[in-house]
């Protein structure tokens, strides 16, 4: 069996919403064929509708399910399943979560899914109805290109007869896969059971219950009750661990306060670990798929300056980035927040470029980083066509154009970076007795030294230095 053939073989599934272009279905669903990629699915097949909103009952209408049930092997419409007979109470708040989840999704979306009713909601599909190509190979996996609720997922599992996943659990589960460190792989599980939680389910075949009270007397809990409340201790167990370890960081981070720091930040896969890379000299891993970076990583700038700049690789961005993922790495996002100076990272090849650079200060604002200093770097300028490089350099006359494979431009884009802190440098005077002399590696460290005229009682110095490490300095020898 070849490696391919090992890959599940998957259809994509969308609907293009009104307010969504051509080009922006196009883009999206093209990235989330690199999202199944990343994961280690084989795109096989893609099933696109036009609808004025996602179906309550399974995303698609019942036109277009039915076609996606002829190439996947399913029966094609949702299937009811018999149940055990269920009491009113359970009942009733299995009804009730069922429509609080629905009413959930439709106002995280904005959009309007019609009336609650069932039959409104499977009403012929506007458009004619396109024939799906039958694939060579039969799909095992459907992957969803918007987030849906538990219900729709349910309702696809049982009309294709294959395992579902939507946008946000590719990027939970690529993050999973990617995640090497503690404090990543702590974040990671995080969002991952707060995406999980939510879509557990009864069993078909009823709800067992843990007794409890005295002597197991009592109600009890149901076994998804139970299963939620592991997933919340967990949960709990999981924050408590990773607070000590971001409290760890923030040490670290004040010890570099007073530092000159860059962030690159930018869209995942725009080239910000092979800028890393060529800015620094450093072995970051550097790798043509999503997400492959997810750990902050900090070097100096090569060859190093004085005072040293530091520059720190973040993790990417993507549209309709989770939520939770977002709040959990807010402590590596708080390298861009710290920042001095943030290089926005733009993959310049990218049609949706523009929209790409929009997700980026979007994800930056709810942090409140877009108050930071920021220069745009419009990268892998080797793939365009000169006229549309021109166009380019029209749109955008401030920002840097390069390439990271090209040195003369990663020597623009570090001279921009040393041009940007010296232009924050002051000049003072600094006057370091003999018996103070462990304050000159200080000043080594943190100031440029432009004159300096050693007398019987010490060093005096002119340097170069930001106004507060200037005063520092001073203060120090002054003591």
């Amino acid at each position: 069996m070849s490696s391919k053939d090992e890959r599940p073989a998957t259809v994509l599934v969308a609907v293009q919403l009104p307010s969504v272009t051509d080009e922006e279905h196009a883009a999206s669903l093209a990235e989330l064929g690199r999202l199944c990629h990343t994961l280690g699915l084989d795109v096989v097949a893609t099933c696109t509708q036009r609808r004025s909103h996602l179906s309550k009952g399974a995303v698609v209408g019942k036109g277009k399910l039915k076609q996606l049930g002829e190439i996947t092997g399913g029966p094609g419409k949702i299937v009811s399943v018999a149940k055990q007979p269920k009491d009113k109470a359970r009942a009733r708040r299995e009804a009730d979560q069922e429509h609080d989840e629905f009413a959930a999704h439709a106002a995280s979306h904005g959009a309007s899914h019609g009336e609650e009713g069932h039959d409104d909601d499977w009403e012929e599909d506007d458009d004619e109805l396109e024939p799906l190509a039958r694939p060579a190979r039969r799909p095992t996996m459907v992957v969803v290109d918007h987030e849906i609720t538990p219900s729709q997922a349910r309702n696809l599992e049982t009309a294709t007869g294959c395992e579902v996943l939507d946008r946000t659990g590719v990027i939970v589960e690529i993050f999973h896969r990617h995640a090497h460190s503690r404090e990543a792989k702590l974040q990671v599980e995080i969002a991952r059971l707060s995406y999980v939680a939510p879509r557990l389910r009864e069993s078909r075949t009823g709800g067992d219950r843990v007794r409890g009270g005295v002597g197991g007397k009592g109600a009890g809990e149901s076994a998804l009750e139970l299963d939620r409340r592991r997933i919340r201790d967990r949960v709990a167990e999981l924050r408590h661990e990773l607070a000590a370890i971001q409290r760890d960081q923030d040490r670290r981070r004040a010890h570099r306060r007073d530092a000159r720091r860059v962030a690159l930040v930018g869209y995942t896969n725009a080239g910000k670990s092979s800028l890393m890379r060529a800015l620094t000299g450093s072995e970051v891993l550097v790798a043509d798929k999503l997400f492959a970076t997810l750990d902050t990583t900090v070097r100096a700038l090569h060859p190093e300056t004085r005072p040293r700049v530091l520059v720190s690789d973040t993790v990417g961005f993507i549209k309709k980035l989770p939520h939770d993922l977002v709040a959990s790495f807010k402590s590596t996002l708080d390298e861009a927040h710290e920042a001095s100076l943030l290089m926005f990272l733009v993959d310049a090849s990218d049609p949706t470029h523009e929209s790409q650079l929009k997700v980026t200060r979007e994800v930056l604002g709810e942090i409140g980083a877009l108050d930071v200093p920021s220069r745009v770097i419009m990268n892998k300028i080797d793939r365009l066509e000169e006229d549309q490089l021109k166009r380019l350099r029209r749109k955008h006359p401030d920002a840097i154009f390069i390439s990271a494979k090209s040195k003369d431009d990663v020597a623009r884009v570090r001279q921009t970076i040393i041009d940007f802190f010296d232009a924050q440098l002051t000049e003072g005077e600094l006057f370091v007795p003999y018996d103070k002399q462990a304050v000159m590696n200080d000043v080594h460290t943190s100031a440029r030294i432009v004159g300096e005229e050693w007398t019987e009682e010490g060093a005096r110095l002119t340097i170069r230095a930001e106004p507060a490490t200037l005063a520092r300095l001073q203060s120090l020898v002054a003591k």
